[in-house]
């Protein structure tokens, strides 16, 4: 596993990298025989430490946390807890996945754009500026396997290919803490119109 570890407006000393890799080796060494890369971020916001978690465990599986507390272990601690709490409530489908990772159909690649939402600047132009331009796989999904990336990436949306009937569709998680499913009229359809 390919381990960065970083901190912004912080040292990060041997013993705390020595730490995380410890404990991420711990988690992932149990659903996972080689996880690709790590990156943990450890910051400052007034009197807190805040320790950001991703970890790319496999095809299209990406693990996020984040976690702050008033010392840098505990924030790392507790943003680990909840990515192994993630895991256990996934495991599961988690290991027919991996074991099916090879089965699954090409994603659609899709661009993707971050846009700066700095709102003095698109009163001055009409066309936000592109922050930041890149390619995004869009993958053939059921909802509960849709659902269970948004849950373990910790994203707040998900667009996916659905395997029920190829179309895409959107899931994302909604204020109350539900999550939403958006799965276009024309989609479902077209799938029956195919399937006759």
């Amino acid at each position: 596993m390919q381990l960065s570890v970083k901190g912004k407006q912080i040292d990060v000393g041997d013993a705390l990298r020595q730490h995380v890799e410890a404990q991420l080796k711990d988690i992932t060494g149990k659903y996972f025989n080689n996880t690709l890369d790590a990156q943990v971020t450890f910051s400052r916001e007034a009197h807190m430490f805040r320790a950001d978690i991703a970890v790319h465990a496999g095809r299209g599986i990406l693990l996020q946390a984040n976690a702050a507390a008033s010392e840098p272990y505990p924030a790392f601690d507790l943003a680990a807890a909840r990515i192994a709490s993630r895991l256990r409530r996934y495991k599961k489908k988690i290991i027919d996945l991996h074991h099916e990772s090879h089965k699954h159909a090409e994603a659609v690649i899709a661009n993707s754009f971050v846009l700066n939402s700095e709102e003095h600047e698109e009163e001055a132009n009409d066309n936000p500026v592109v922050v930041a331009e890149m390619t995004t796989p869009i993958e053939m999904l059921t909802v509960s396997e849709a659902v269970m990336r948004l849950d373990l990436g910790d994203l707040p949306a998900l667009m996916f290919r659905n395997k029920g009937h190829g179309g895409l569709n959107m899931i994302y998680r909604r204020p109350d803490g539900h999550i939403g499913w958006v799965d276009p009229v024309e989609t479902a359809s077209l799938a029956a119109k195919a399937k006759a």
